[in-house]
């Protein structure tokens, strides 16, 4: 008898089995087109030539160069130097520009916005936002509540110094007391309630009341008698409806019992000078610039 006279056929479809059985399933004898795989074995060898030929295995600090050569960081870094060669010119007037007279050339101005458009989303927008306007405990550059200012000389000397960082001599910097083990509960409420009444919220005017001789002594030395803040000293403006940490109960309480201390990096060893007066345009020409 031959093989053929032994395979087990289908009864559904007609064609012979392989002879796999699972629970009762029987695997049909269906080979695989034979351009499916001659297509399939391209794609193998394909693959492990391409392996060889550019970068493709991931090793421990690096992957595997290949043999070409090839890397897209070098294409990149390419593309970026001939764009910087293009706008090398340009790049050096707004280097050695005067900010405040930037409008007056009108290339220049339109070069600068652009090219600090580009600088803020690499750099800045990571807290900031990609439209600006800040997220709690990251400034709003919008709007017209600077604290430090924000003029061209001020916005310029921020973005190269920097907060209240470690890195920078020169970098700005103020610091908040913590009035946790100085004031008790009752007073910490009294000038959380004093605050709340000088901006204009709802608030407790017997406690209010009993918070502005603790306010006049302990706060208005950096927020003033009236409670609008210094930009030489980077103390908000209490009297608004602009808060960087917020301004209800809960917030105002955190902050007078434990402080706030936001720290910006400092751009200047990072940025070449023209990406420095670039993003300080770009920031000035937002909507909050003096």
């Amino acid at each position: 008898m031959s093989s053929n006279d032994q395979r087990e056929i289908d009864e559904v479809t007609g064609t012979d089995t392989t002879g796999h059985d699972w629970d009762g399933i029987k695997e049909l004898n269906n080979p695989l087109p034979r351009w499916w795989l001659w297509s399939f074995y391209f794609t193998i060898v394909w693959g492990v030539a391409y392996s060889i030929a550019y970068p493709a295995w991931p090793m421990v600090s690096s992957a595997t160069a290949g043999l070409l050569g090839y890397s897209t960081r070098a294409e990149v870094a390419q593309d970026i130097a001939r764009f910087e060669d293009a706008n090398a010119e340009i790049s050096a007037q707004l280097a050695s520009a005067d900010l405040g007279t930037l409008a007056e050339n009108e290339e220049l101005s339109r070069f600068a916005t652009s090219a600090g458009g580009a600088v803020f989303r690499n750099n800045c927008s990571q807290c900031h936002g990609s439209g600006a306007a800040g997220f709690t405990g990251y400034p709003n550059l919008l709007d017209d509540d600077w604290l430090w200012g924000g003029d061209f000389e001020n916005i310029e000397y921020t973005i190269r110094h920097g907060i209240r960082n470690e890195e920078d001599w020169d970098a700005r910097y103020s610091e908040m007391t913590a009035y946790d083990e100085i004031f008790s509960n009752d007073e910490v409420d009294q000038v959380v309630q004093y605050v709340r009444q000088i901006s204009g919220q709802e608030h407790d005017a017997t406690m209010a009341e009993a918070g502005t001789e603790l306010f006049l002594n302990n706060c208005a030395a950096c927020h003033g008698d009236n409670g609008m803040g210094s930009r030489d000293l980077g103390a908000p403006n209490l009297t608004d409806a602009i808060w960087l940490y917020g301004g209800d109960l809960a917030s105002l309480e955190e902050t007078v019992r434990y402080a706030r201390f936001g720290v910006m990096p400092p751009w200047g060893e990072r940025l070449t000078e023209a990406e420095i007066k670039a993003v300080t345009a770009y920031v000035h020409q937002l909507g909050g610039g003096e």
